[in-house]
């Protein structure tokens, strides 16, 4: 199948629009992507036609909105093949979705003396939390090391699982160099010592598929806004043996079965992690945006994905003073230019309607360990991204290179 990407890119309507009176250049996917026009219609159709809160209520209102709500559920977990539905749980991101499990699993399971491994790539979503944990509970934490591809390095990693390692949370993709991690060796890793895995999907659902079963791990997590879903709304699956042995995070309504003032007792799965009224809107348009997305071919998508960072790896190694952090496989690729601070580069960019972030990207030990105290310009990719957009960023930074 080809891909018409220039069909695609009508389906959302803000890039069409102008930035400094020239043609929007998106290309900070990594942050955020943008929301294709269902999206749009589905969270409007939800205010305009279904609001309401969900379950328990008898009248028709709440039962369309307790529909669409769990429907999407459904949907989230055929999407990553969850068993079922009740193992996926909405939060409000993957950064509520790991601090879930850090204190509902981590603060209860964890004791002095106890191991956690986390990865020098790791978005600060998954360091500070596990840091808080192990400041309770006196566990302490190890990290993987990097090689100097900026890879992980896999014979330290070995060296540092151990009997007392009990929990492994790394991130699929990295948001900062678009590196897939060997993730399977660290979950067999992880296996043979009898470690709890956890894994940051952030940066990998929305650019190819993702199978929980498969990949056997205890939890996984993502966020709706970086895979063409709304913001505020995320998931957290895990496995049923886990979850159910977990106590809730956060209490008060919807989360109960029974409450006196001597005693409460919890609903069942997935209510118990879910307090309060939860993002009824959020978690239909991201359904919108599963839909969306299992309605295209993603095998064409992640192909022609693929011909676009080689086209952005060709044109930046073409250039004398750019330098690109480790090999860029999926998503996002980081670069410097020597001598040029990159907000400056950024800020000519924009002037230009060309949209790419800078600084630490959340992940400042792994710039530390890079040695780039100001971080670098990320450039980052989405399947509405053309050739075109490539080539008006690689012009730009031309004439960033003249200017400075």
């Amino acid at each position: 199948m080809t891909l018409d990407i220039n069909r695609l890119r009508l389906d959302f309507p803000i890039l069409a629009q102008k930035v400094n009176d020239q043609p929007l250049v998106y290309l900070d996917n990594a942050a955020t992507t943008q929301k294709p026009q269902v999206v749009l219609d589905a969270l409007a159709h939800y205010y305009h036609s279904q609001n309401a809160n969900v379950h328990r209520a008898a009248h028709a209102l709440s039962s369309e909105a307790t529909h669409a709500f769990e429907n999407a559920r459904a949907k989230v977990a055929t999407f990553i093949n969850a068993p079922d539905t009740a193992q996926i749980i909405w939060t409000r991101g993957a950064t509520e979705a790991i601090n879930l499990v850090a204190y509902s699993f981590g603060m209860q399971h964890l004791t002095a003396g106890d191991e956690i491994v986390l990865s020098t790539i790791e978005h600060h979503a998954n360091i500070v939390p596990w840091q808080q944990v192990a400041a309770a509970t006196g566990a302490s934490i190890k990290v993987i090391p990097l090689e100097a591809n900026a890879e992980l390095d896999m014979a330290a990693a070995a060296d540092l699982f151990s009997p007392r390692t009990k929990l492994l949370a790394v991130s699929h993709v990295s948001n900062a160099l678009g590196i897939i991690n060997p993730i399977e060796q660290l979950i067999a890793m992880a296996k043979a010592v009898g470690a709890v895995t956890l894994l940051d999907g952030a940066q990998a659902v929305g650019h190819f598929s993702v199978d929980v079963q498969a990949l056997d791990c205890d939890f996984y997590v993502f966020s709706g806004h970086k895979m063409f879903g709304p913001t505020g709304i995320g998931v957290l699956y895990g496995k049923r043996e886990l979850l159910e042995k977990m106590p809730p995070w956060q209490t008060g309504g919807e989360m109960i079965k029974k409450v006196s003032f001597e005693k409460t007792t919890f609903g069942a799965l997935p209510f118990k992690f879910e307090a309060g009224t939860p993002n009824i809107a959020g978690a239909i348009g991201l359904g919108a945006a599963v839909d969306y997305l299992m309605s295209l071919d993603r095998h064409a998508i992640a192909k022609h994905e693929q011909a676009l960072l080689a086209q952005l790896l060709t044109g930046l190694n073409a250039m004398p003073k750019v330098h690109i952090m480790g090999r860029p496989q999926v998503g996002a690729v980081s670069f410097v230019i020597d001598d040029v601070h990159p907000q400056d580069v950024a800020t000519l960019l924009d002037m230009q309607g060309i949209a790419v972030r800078t600084g630490h990207h959340c992940a400042m030990p792994l710039m530390q360990a890079l040695e780039l105290p100001n971080g670098t310009l990320r450039a980052s990719l989405a399947f509405y991204n053309n050739a075109d957009d490539i080539a008006a960023l690689l012009a730009g930074l031309a004439k960033a290179e003249e200017f400075f």
